[in-house]
């Protein structure tokens, strides 16, 4: 059987093409049926994201009807010459590059991480997961959070919107307590607004020149639409200020941020202006409570940090390629599990009737030191009668291949013994 991971991402098609390919979660067990009711597939995951689709398979064949399957799912359209294909052990690693954010449109995010869990547990709760497919993932997950534990990929934010967020939170204010204006309704005030709420900022308004983008932002995020043209009367509310307009003007003046100000009794007022051309006026930085940053300020953090960040991935790349060689190295161990298992249970069964025997003579009144001679005896006996009768065999049949693996653990053993008990 084969393992493999094939899709499309960021990397490899658009957007217009990654919406075809996305799965909703009520369609996610519907296509999982579909995929093990393909005759070649044994186990199947399905990952689906606003950056991914894939498939995670173990397969009696090269893939293809996967990739077939995924290919025509969009109606009218075929999809085989955007898609990526990885199988065996470029399959382990691309899903542990993508657990751990290695893949990521933004390097290191930590969502990713969920969204795969997610993936595991529908494929789990539709029946399509299997052992060696449950073990993958399994390896995943730990291979994902030693890279988080052991470098910093996650540690620093990457974007512009996330340094400005970043930035208020270690501020002179608590977002908890805090009203955020957010002039625009843009992608960077989109981004900025969900910073905001996963920071639980107390308060957000939206303000924006076409009042239906900022009631479609706001009612997104649970805040409040505003018309550009009532940002004075709602300017002296605002602890926080992010604004990132198109305008080729300000849109913010001094005379304003000084009016909120007195209004505001002097309480401090931070700003980030993230707009090229800057929406709010230079001279607001003159004002005495009033904190101004622009993109410029902000874009050397980011590059600091994407700087940071790359360097972690360098680190978390090495964890990955320890992971699959392990993993590997699992996988092949495999078909000995079941043999040390029994070996180990036949072991304990013995232990436990000999104890069980002794003890009864103990209780009985016999001589401990007598108990302890036949205590050992019998465990001798029940342990080495199995493997003494596969030796005789061998030598028998002339089984050269058994006698070497008996020989070889026999040497091991006394290795042991020697290196517990040495010489004095």
């Amino acid at each position: 059987m084969n393992l493999h991971a094939l899709g499309i991402n960021h990397q490899s098609a658009p957007v217009a093409l990654r919406e075809r390919v996305a799965f909703a979660e009520h369609a996610l067990p519907g296509a999982l049926a579909a995929l093990r009711a393909l005759p070649q597939v044994r186990e199947a995951a399905l990952l689906s994201t606003c950056n991914r689709t894939e498939l995670y398979a173990i397969t009696d064949d090269d893939g293809q009807a996967l990739a077939d399957w995924l290919a025509t799912h969009p109606e009218g359209g075929d999809l085989h010459a955007y898609l990526y294909r990885h199988r065996d052990a470029d399959a382990v690693r691309h899903l542990f590059r993508v657990a751990t954010g290695l893949d990521s449109l933004v390097l290191g995010e930590p969502q990713i991480l969920g969204q795969v869990k997610q993936a595991w547990a529908a494929a789990r709760a539709a029946g399509a997961l299997g052992s060696r497919l449950d073990r993958l993932f399994q390896h995943a997950f730990v291979t994902a959070k030693r890279a988080r534990s052991e470098t910093r990929i996650g540690n620093s934010p990457v974007s512009v919107a996330s340094v400005a967020v970043r930035l208020a939170q270690d501020s002179f204010t608590r977002l908890a307590d805090s009203t955020a204006l957010l002039i625009g309704a843009g992608e960077t005030i989109e981004l900025v607004a969900r910073h905001l709420v996963q920071a639980d900022a107390k308060r957000l308004l939206v303000a924006n020149r076409t009042l239906a983008h900022a009631q479609d932002l706001a009612s997104r995020h649970g805040g409040v639409a505003l018309p550009l043209a009532e940002l004075d009367r709602h300017l002296s509310q605002a602890d926080l200020v992010f604004s990132a307009t198109a305008s080729r003007e300000p849109v913010l003046h001094r005379a304003q941020v000084e009016a909120a100000l007195q209004a505001r009794r002097h309480r401090p007022m931070l700003l980030l202006d993230l707009a090229v051309p800057r929406d709010i006026a230079p001279d607001v930085a003159e004002l005495k409570d009033a904190y101004l940053y622009t993109v410029d300020d902000l874009e050397r953090s980011v590059e600091d940090n994407r700087r940071n960040r790359r360097e972690a991935a360098d680190a978390a790349e090495a964890i990955v390629e320890l992971q699959v060689a392990r993993y590997a190295e699992a996988l092949a161990a495999g078909p000995l599990n079941e043999p040390l298992r029994r070996l180990r249970a036949h072991g304990e069964h013995a232990r436990a009737q000999a104890l069980a025997r002794a003890r009864r003579q103990l209780a009985a009144g016999q001589d401990p030191e007598a108990v302890l001679e036949f205590l050992a005896h019998a465990l001798t006996n029940r342990l080495l009668h199995a493997p003494t009768a596969a030796v005789r065999e061998a030598a028998a049949s002339g089984n050269l291949e058994l006698a070497r693996a008996i020989a070889q653990a026999l040497h091991a053993d006394d290795e042991d013994r020697d290196a517990a008990d040495p010489a004095p």
